[in-house]
Protein backbone atom coordinates (compact mmCIF):
# COMPACT_ATOMS: atom_id res chain seq x y z
CA UNK A 1 0.00 0.00 0.00
CA UNK A 2 1.27 3.64 -1.24
CA UNK A 3 0.03 6.57 -0.12
CA UNK A 4 -0.60 9.49 -2.74
CA UNK A 5 0.97 12.83 -2.22
CA UNK A 6 -2.72 14.35 -1.81
CA UNK A 7 -3.21 10.93 0.92
CA UNK A 8 -0.26 11.93 2.38
CA UNK A 9 -1.03 16.00 2.95
CA UNK A 10 -4.43 15.19 4.26
CA UNK A 11 -2.88 12.31 6.47
CA UNK A 12 -0.31 15.20 7.85
CA UNK A 13 -3.15 18.08 8.53
CA UNK A 14 -5.42 15.11 9.78
CA UNK A 15 -1.94 14.68 12.51
CA UNK A 16 -1.17 17.81 13.11
CA UNK A 17 -3.26 17.98 16.60
CA UNK A 18 -2.49 14.41 17.45
CA UNK A 19 -0.21 13.61 20.05
CA UNK A 20 2.17 10.72 20.47
CA UNK A 21 0.78 7.52 21.79
CA UNK A 22 3.41 5.20 21.62
CA UNK A 23 6.59 6.44 23.01
CA UNK A 24 10.12 4.45 21.88
CA UNK A 25 12.73 4.34 24.12
CA UNK A 26 16.32 3.51 24.86
CA UNK A 27 15.30 -0.06 24.90
CA UNK A 28 13.84 0.01 21.35
CA UNK A 29 11.45 -1.74 19.56
CA UNK A 30 10.52 -4.46 21.31
CA UNK A 31 7.92 -7.48 21.13
CA UNK A 32 5.63 -4.88 23.39
CA UNK A 33 6.04 -1.81 21.47
CA UNK A 34 4.82 -3.76 18.37
CA UNK A 35 1.81 -4.80 20.24
CA UNK A 36 0.58 -1.49 21.85
CA UNK A 37 1.20 0.23 18.43
CA UNK A 38 -1.01 -2.37 16.81
CA UNK A 39 -3.71 -1.89 19.08
CA UNK A 40 -3.04 2.28 18.22
CA UNK A 41 -3.68 1.65 15.25
CA UNK A 42 -6.51 -0.58 14.89
CA UNK A 43 -8.35 1.65 17.21
CA UNK A 44 -7.14 5.32 15.63
CA UNK A 45 -5.84 4.04 12.09
CA UNK A 46 -3.48 7.38 12.37
CA UNK A 47 -1.41 8.19 15.59
CA UNK A 48 2.08 9.48 16.04
CA UNK A 49 5.13 7.70 17.47
CA UNK A 50 7.93 9.21 19.18
CA UNK A 51 11.14 7.51 19.04
CA UNK A 52 14.22 8.70 21.38
CA UNK A 53 17.83 8.86 20.13
CA UNK A 54 20.50 10.90 19.05
CA UNK A 55 21.20 9.41 15.56
CA UNK A 56 19.03 10.34 12.85
CA UNK A 57 19.02 7.79 10.70
CA UNK A 58 18.60 5.10 13.55
CA UNK A 59 15.16 6.65 14.07
CA UNK A 60 14.17 6.71 10.72
CA UNK A 61 14.67 3.17 10.06
CA UNK A 62 13.32 2.37 13.75
CA UNK A 63 10.24 4.09 12.46
CA UNK A 64 10.05 2.21 8.87
CA UNK A 65 11.01 -1.23 10.06
CA UNK A 66 7.84 -0.56 13.00
CA UNK A 67 5.40 0.29 9.92
CA UNK A 68 6.78 -2.68 7.90
CA UNK A 69 6.29 -5.05 10.56
CA UNK A 70 2.73 -3.69 11.14
CA UNK A 71 2.28 -3.29 7.61
CA UNK A 72 1.27 0.76 8.30
CA UNK A 73 3.01 3.47 6.16
CA UNK A 74 5.04 5.65 7.35
CA UNK A 75 3.34 9.32 6.45
CA UNK A 76 5.69 11.89 7.45
CA UNK A 77 8.62 12.59 10.11
CA UNK A 78 9.27 15.43 12.35
CA UNK A 79 12.86 15.40 14.47
CA UNK A 80 11.56 12.27 16.65
CA UNK A 81 7.79 12.36 15.80
CA UNK A 82 6.92 9.63 13.37
CA UNK A 83 3.23 9.56 11.68
CA UNK A 84 1.81 6.47 10.60
CA UNK A 85 -0.84 5.32 8.86
CA UNK A 86 -3.28 1.80 8.58
CA UNK A 87 -6.42 1.12 7.47
CA UNK A 88 -8.49 -0.45 10.36
CA UNK A 89 -9.34 -4.00 9.40
CA UNK A 90 -12.56 -4.40 10.52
Amino acid sequence: MSLTSKERQAFKAKAHHLKPVILIGQNGITEGVIKETDGALQAHELIKVQLQGEDRDARLQGAQDLADQLHAELVHHIGKIYILYRKRQD
